[in-house]
């Protein structure tokens, strides 16, 4: 049980690893709210970002938990890590992201680009392992069905979304695009490197 209730502050506190990433979507809404000079503009782009954000994360999740009925849960743990060390090498190598054209998009829009971004950064993949984490296979979330996967898809997001929000916020108030030019390091660099510890921390533990 006490390793059960583990994962849910660990899903919160990955969620909001996620969102201090400019790249996972607060520096789009800043980037609009300074295009159309309202903060109302970036209140307005992050729901869309945080729903499109879930609902990667929502899938990977699904996918996974429909992969437990047919195969050991040893056999996913090392398609997981394999494809996080695949997946941290590959942007370790390559630093492209999904560009979206202009910024004038609506809210389908701006949810399905969150949507491109957090697949492109592995953020699904990332939430597995503390998913499928502990020797006990029947105490986590995974195996708890559709309710399970839909509550580690809750608390991950919100975690995100509170932080997201907070960095949009933040910066379009108080700092302005200019601190990033100023003083703000490789997220990608170190976000390519976390998904290559941790796919391998999820294939050794």
């Amino acid at each position: 049980m006490s390793e059960q209730l583990a994962v849910w502050p660990m899903l919160f506190l990955l969620g909001a690893y996620h969102g201090i990433n400019p790249g996972m979507g607060w520096l789009f809404a800043v980037a609009r709210g300074m295009q159309e000079h309202r903060m109302r503009a970036v209140a307005w782009s992050l729901p869309p970002i945080a729903l499109g954000h879930a609902l990667s994360i929502g899938v990977v999740v699904l996918i996974v938990g429909l992969a437990q009925v047919a195969l050991p849960l040893m056999y996913i743990r090392i398609g997981v890590a394999v494809a996080l060390v695949g997946l941290g090498v590959y942007k370790l190598i390559h630093s492209r992201h999904f560009h979206w054209g202009g910024m004038q998009v609506g809210f389908r829009e701006l949810t399905i680009w969150s949507f491109l971004m957090a697949s492109a950064h592995g953020a699904g993949l990332m939430v597995l392992p503390v998913v499928l984490a502990g020797p006990h296979a029947h105490c986590h979330i995974a195996s708890q069905g559709a309710a399970g996967g839909v509550w580690a898809t809750l608390i991950h997001t919100l975690g995100y979304f509170t932080v997201t929000a907070a960095a949009a916020l933040l910066v379009y108030q108080k700092f302005g695009l200019a601190m990033l030019r100023r003083s703000w390091f490789n997220l990608d660099l170190i976000w390519a490197i976390a998904l290559v510890v941790t796919g391998f921390v999820a294939l050794l533990v």
